[in-house]
């Protein structure tokens, strides 16, 4: 049991072989969590412990083969993958290595995914044992794996309409949930708590911050330092349903808003506008940022400003400089500039949009351009 049909991983195996002939791979070979997931449904959150592998092999023709430590048999014997191989894990020696060997044993033409925010979730001692057991050769497949993934189903779609909606309609209600004097980490579990209540189904990211008139980063745990009259309250979530993510962020100011503030908030909500006016497909990841960049003042230093949305927090493409992406309808991305008040404060605005033949498609409720004061 999976949460799509059988026939939506039945419709992205046929569109990996395709390419695998047109690439001139054999086999892909697949070691993380979230393209495992993808291909075969498989989902847990084992995925935490590092102490045991898995595999999934993709032939150019034929059924995905499993290759997976014994604990995880039950459950992918209830996705659509027949061929389980499994062995006792951990022991040791031998995780995995001897059943893959055998099972890559037929391929000589072998894609892994190796380039940028690749990794590969084995043992590297394990992978050279494996590469020299088989006549086969590794190459990048990166490139195929994304032109997969970075385009959406139907189904996948709907999940994050679902997720976003969840988030924006907790987002409202912070207000409730955050006043002068309560610790910044109080407004997190509050908020966390609200996430879950209002129908996501885990919250493994929220960041934020809180500071007079700005906050000077967005990374940091969250503190007990009570929120204070003229703070700026950030609050960016990464809460997930079904597997898939939201990830967009809300400022509010505490007691009163301080102009520089107010001021920040309006220009990162006409930046945002600007680049849904800009986002389209046909238009290229580089040209997007340079549109939004451009409405920041040409002085964003923060490499990206946005980036693709789905099975993980953040996906190809980026937008950034570097990134000369052609945007497709399908895809789902986040548009998210930030600026620096002064030296030492910054403020940032991010919504989540789906790319489209026409106009994007806001699957976030648009923030008001006025900073909103609790």
């Amino acid at each position: 049991m999976t949460d799509f049909p059988v026939v939506e991983f039945q419709d992205r195996l046929e569109r990996a072989q395709k390419k695998m002939a047109t690439d001139g791979f054999d086999a892909i070979l697949l070691t993380t969590e979230a393209e495992v997931r993808y291909f075969t449904g498989f989902r847990t959150l084992f995925w935490h412990s590092p102490t045991r592998p898995w595999f999934v092999i993709l032939p150019q023709s034929g059924a995905p083969i499993a290759v997976i430590p014994a604990i995880g048999a039950d459950l992918m014997g209830r996705t659509w993958v027949k061929d389980i191989r499994t062995w006792p894990s951990p022991r040791g020696i031998d995780e995995g290595v001897s059943l893959l060997v055998e099972a890559l044993a037929p391929f000589n033409q072998i894609g892994l995914p190796m380039g940028e925010e690749s990794s590969l979730r084995m043992g590297l001692t394990d992978f050279r044992a494996v590469e020299a057991a088989i006549s086969g050769h590794f190459n990048d497949c990166s490139a195929l794996i994304k032109s997969l993934r970075m385009i959406k189903s139907d189904a996948e779609v709907a999940i994050i309409r679902r997720i976003c909606d969840i988030g924006s309609r907790t987002f409202a209600r912070v207000p409730e949930l955050a006043a002068i004097g309560d610790g910044l980490d109080q407004v997190f579990r509050r908020f966390k708590i609200a996430l879950l209540e209002t129908g996501a189904e885990d919250v493994p990211y929220l960041v934020g911050g809180a500071g007079q008139g700005g906050y000077g980063d967005v990374i940091s745990p969250p503190t007990a330092t009570p929120l204070a009259d003229g703070d700026v309250l950030m609050l960016d979530t990464g809460a997930s349903l079904k597997g898939y993510f939201c990830d967009f962020d809300r400022n509010f100011a505490i007691g009163h808003a301080h102009a520089e503030a107010v001021s920040a908030h309006a220009k990162l909500w006409d930046v945002t506008e600007r680049g849904l006016e800009t986002a389209r497909a046909g238009v290229r990841c580089c040209d997007l940022f340079a549109a939004m960049n451009k409405g920041l003042g040409g002085g964003s230093d923060v490499g990206r400003i946005g980036h693709g949305l789905g099975m993980q927090l953040t996906e190809w493409p980026s937008i950034a400089a570097h990134d000369t992406t052609v945007l497709q309808a399908g895809m789902v991305m986040t548009l998210e500039p930030s600026l620096m008040i002064d030296a030492t404060r910054m403020m940032v605005a991010e919504e989540n949009i789906l790319i489209t033949e026409g106009a994007p498609v806001l699957l976030t409720q648009r923030v008001a351009r006025e900073l909103p004061v609790i």
